[in-house]
């Protein structure tokens, strides 16, 4: 059992935000970049900027809940993987009356911007639910959770889009295809800092049923985030700063695998690696709202 915090010495507001790691920005901002993808391209660079707002708020309380939904689900498992320990159900520096109440609250805020949202979206919004809730389940029983992370992910790309559009296209299944794959390969990085904690507690995750392996299939991942979107851009004809920013974002990704290959490679590195992804994502929404002009 890993050394947990003191309590009493924290602020309650303190504690809250840590369990919506709002002090962990990357990781609500990697949700936000999928669905401001959708939405400028949707709306060729130029969407109604009060939607706008409503995507990002709206992203960042969805990833609020999903971040206090995984915690309740692990509340008992988080304490013993040195990575998530003194989280602050882990740690029981907050009830777990008062972690049900907080992911109430942000869902419910959630639900107040998808009313703002044209029904396809809204219930898009609401079919998203069960895989958010369902997730962190899934590492219990599925061999490859991060799939039905990356399926949550893959909702962001479906909602804002048709926000925009009011339909489902071609164009919207490519990026939603480069979305799920993309999110495979971060957070299968994200998840191989976990392996000998998840392996010795028993349970499931990408970087174990891939084993030896786990390099190569986010290689993989990758590479079909790359075809994908280079897909996209030839399909909604995206100029050539879009190229330009899809080039350099190649070269981060290709970077990161062949690091990845390195069988010493220290720990922190895959924090590092998954931090930079938020970079490459926002490189990629750069260059989609300037290549659409």
């Amino acid at each position: 059992m890993f050394k947990t915090p003191d309590s009493n010495q924290e602020p309650l507001w303190l504690a809250i935000i840590r369990l919506l790691r709002w002090h962990k920005p990357e990781g609500r901002l990697i949700l936000m970049i999928p669905a401001l993808w959708a939405v400028f391209l949707a709306a060729a660079g130029k969407p109604p900027l009060p939607l706008v707002g409503v995507i990002i708020l709206g992203t960042l309380a969805t990833s609020a809940a999903g971040c206090v939904v995984n915690d309740l689900w692990d509340r008992d498992i988080d304490p013993q993987v040195e990575r998530t320990s003194n989280r602050p159900l882990a740690s029981r520096a907050l009830s777990l009356k008062v972690g049900i109440v907080v992911g109430i609250v942000a869902l419910a805020c959630a639900a107040v911007l998808a009313f703002y949202l044209n029904p396809l979206s809204f219930w898009l919004s609401v079919a998203a639910v069960p895989v958010i809730v369902l997730y962190p389940g899934a590492k219990r029983v599925f061999p490859v959770p991060q799939l039905v992370l990356s399926i949550a992910w893959g909702f962001a790309v479906l909602i804002s889009w048709s926000a925009v559009t009011q339909n489902i296209s071609a164009p919207t299944w490519l990026l939603w295809g480069a979305t799920v794959l993309w999110t495979l390969g971060f957070d299968t990085i994200y998840a191989m800092s976990d392996r000998q904690d998840d392996q010795r507690i028993g349970v499931n995750s990408s970087a174990l049923f891939f084993g030896e392996n786990a390099p190569t299939a986010i290689g993989i991942f990758f590479a079909g985030t790359i075809i994908l979107l280079a897909g996209e851009g030839l399909l909604v004809n995206l100029n050539g700063f879009f190229w330009i920013s899809l080039i350099i974002s190649a070269c981060g990704w290709v970077w990161q695998f062949l690091r990845l290959r390195n069988p010493e490679l220290p720990n922190p590195a895959y924090g590092q690696m998954f931090r930079q992804n938020v970079w490459i994502g926002f490189l990629i929404l750069a260059g989609i709202i300037v290549g659409s002009f």
